[in-house]
């Protein structure tokens, strides 16, 4: 008989998660966390993240309820899968919160980001600009005789891709407005 090849790591295919929690690696995580929209339940919730030294990469917060007053908090955060592990835990025991979701390793999600470019220029690099935004499949929301603002909506990598290529090309100013994210499926 030969030995099974079980690999360590989550999957949405086992039912194991082999995952070693005291490993030192650092993890990326998306969190979707369902709270009462009311006065200061934001910031509980990063008060939490502060208060612990936990890291922030991302937040988006929106009302997704309106009757029901219910927002819904996303955070992308990184740590240990142990530091991970205690961060859902104390999200969970926050008064307000009524669910807390690691799309990471729930199944697969879909997750975007909006930015807005603004870059600055003439002659060639303005025609490279214009150029490399359609390529990207970038909307142009705001033009003037020195700029344009592109709008972009896509990964946080694509994101990023795009913004290294028109630093070179004028780029002044980015305003992203951080990880929207849902699971995939049923």
């Amino acid at each position: 008989m030969s030995a099974l090849n079980i690999k360590k790591g989550a999957s949405s295919h086992s039912a194991y998660d082999l995952r070693d929690p005291y490993s030192e690696v650092i993890e990326v995580h998306t969190l979707a966390v369902l709270v009462d929209n009311e006065a200061g339940v934001l910031a509980r919730v990063i008060g939490l993240f502060s208060g612990r030294g936990y890291n922030i990469e991302s937040l988006t917060v929106a009302e997704v309820d309106h009757k029901g007053h219910l927002s819904r908090i996303t955070v992308v955060t990184s740590g240990t899968p142990q530091v991970i592990e205690q961060i859902k835990a104390q999200l969970e025991r926050v008064v307000p919160v009524h669910e807390v979701h690691d799309l990471t390793v729930e199944g697969p999600s879909v997750q975007r980001e909006l930015a807005l470019f603004k870059v600055t220029g003439q002659g060639e690099p303005r025609v490279e600009a214009l150029r490399l935004a359609d390529i990207f499949r970038a909307s142009v929301v705001d033009s003037t005789l020195e700029s344009f603002v592109f709008e972009l909506t896509g990964t946080a990598e694509k994101i990023d891709a795009f913004a290294d290529l028109m630093r070179p090309l004028g780029l002044q100013e980015i305003a992203r407005t951080g990880v929207a994210a849902l699971a995939r499926g049923a």
